[in-house]
């Protein structure tokens, strides 16, 4: 049954008939026709999720003529998102769009280029490889993988083809976050002592999608499938919709928020991960049945690895509560402070004249300075166009005809993997959590932390 829908959907495709109509323009001698089809890149979507709906359509809408990509097929296991997606893209680009139940009737239609993949989280990585294996570019947000198990495959897999894949991590396309960049690795900025990060939000629904709970049943979608290598268990509404609330399918707080704001860490220091964290927290406001922390504070230790007594710290804290959905991420030296809430550097806190007199050295103060163009950074749940996706979502467009690396490549999101991993780990363990460089694994009570 499944080998004889996926050969009528490829000889459908092909012929014209069936799922694309003629006017379509996707079998392969009318699709040629179109002016300028053969230089066209073939896009598809993995999972019509609320990130893709609210977010990736507007800003592959906004640069897909000048780049000349289109939309010829999406895939969703739930049977309603999947007739969603398929007439909200056949609006937007004005032809039919090939419908497919799973990501392998997608791939192998052969029609498709490159993907979308949000997903949800514990699927990305494993999603990413099917891409590439499909011989397909890859939009992949974060948080990249949730265990190491799949950051590692997902890592070799990638690394091994020749496919350009772009992480969801969009401050790598603001121009703010580059100055930053450019000012800490050019030595002007000093030597990074602390970073402070925040993201505190006041939003009961967040996460929460207590409104489609009753129209999701499980014959309406592919459960098994969706569990892909997490255990087998029972099917669970909440846990497919509301997967952020639960481990092992999200970290929460630290893959959904952390993984934006480490990452600039990994960025602007050249340091792939932390040699050590340790965390602290709890459900303490939303007693709706979530297993993942609602209020968390996690503290790291970075630096070199072969020698532990240079580096710095960084915090991170979140909470879902009082909380004003102003994300901030302040770098410190002991010449001021560079603040990417204010996109400001300053001499705030820096070492004074006074006590540099007082102890015979330069007081190296910073100066007072603005970073670029404000590119804000949009936080809530659906972000919309906002400009940094956007770029974001542009730069991966144009390497995908450059073949140029993106800025924010699968490195990138290896690594913040590590870090959003080791969190977890220290939030399901309560220990001191580090890392092995020899194994690749993330080490808790002196072994490899797994769910």
């Amino acid at each position: 049954m499944k080998n004889s829908r996926r050969s009528f959907i490829k000889k459908s495709a092909m012929a014209g008939s069936g799922v694309l109509v003629a006017h379509a323009g996707f079998t392969a001698s009318s699709y040629n026709r179109i002016m300028g089809s053969n230089d066209r890149i073939r896009a598809g979507v993995i999972g019509f999720s609320d990130r893709h709906r609210s977010t990736h359509m507007p800003c592959f809408m906004n640069h897909y003529k000048e780049l000349n990509f289109d939309v010829v097929a999406l895939s969703d296991i739930w049977s309603r998102r999947r007739e969603e997606g398929v007439a909200q893209w056949k609006a937007k680009m004005q032809h039919d769009i090939i419908t497919c139940r799973n990501n392998e009737e997608l791939y192998d239609l052969k029609l498709v280029d490159a993907v979308f993949i949000s997903t949800a989280d514990f699927q990305h990585a494993r999603h990413a490889i099917q891409a590439v294996a499909g011989g397909c570019d890859a939009y992949v947000e974060k948080p990249f993988a949730e265990t190491m198990e799949d950051n590692r495959a997902a890592l070799k897999a990638i690394k091994a083809s020749d496919k350009i894949v772009q992480i969801g991590s969009q401050r790598r396309s603001g121009s703010n976050y580059q100055a930053a960049n450019d000012f800490i690795r050019s030595g002007k900025f000093g030597n990074i002592v602390m970073v402070e990060l925040k993201w505190n939000v006041n939003q009961p629904g967040r996460w929460r999608r207590p409104e489609l709970l009753p129209l999701l049943k499980e014959e309406d979608t592919d459960w098994k499938r969706w569990l892909i290598n997490r255990p087998d268990v029972p099917f669970d509404a909440r846990k497919y919709l509301e997967f952020r609330l639960f481990w092992p399918y999200s970290s929460g707080l630290p893959g959904q928020w952390m993984s934006h704001q480490i990452d600039t860490v990994h960025w602007f220091s050249g340091l792939q991960h932390p040699r050590s964290v340790i965390a602290n927290g709890g459900i303490y406001m939303w007693k709706d049945g979530r297993k993942n922390w609602d209020t968390l504070t996690a503290a790291f230790d970075y630096g070199p690895t072969d020698d532990q007594s240079s580096g710095f710290q960084v915090s991170f804290q979140s909470r879902m509560d009082n909380g004003d959905d102003d994300p901030s991420e302040i770098y410190y030296s002991n010449g001021g402070e560079l603040n990417l809430a204010t996109n400001k550097v300053t001499p705030s806190g820096g070492l004074t004249a006074h006590y540099a007199d007082a102890m015979k050295m330069p007081a190296n103060l910073l100066p007072e300075m603005s970073l670029s163009t404000v590119d804000k950074v949009v936080s809530s749940a659906n972000t919309g166009g906002d400009s940094l996706t956007s770029a974001h979502i542009r730069n991966w467009m144009e390497c995908v005809r450059s073949r140029k690396q993106p800025h924010a490549p699968v490195e990138a999101g290896y690594s913040h993997s590590i870090a959003t991993i080791m969190t977890n780990a220290a939030v399901r363990t309560g220990s001191k959590v580090t890392f092995d460089e020899t194994t690749q694994e993330v080490m808790a009570d002196n072994k490899p932390f797994q769910y």
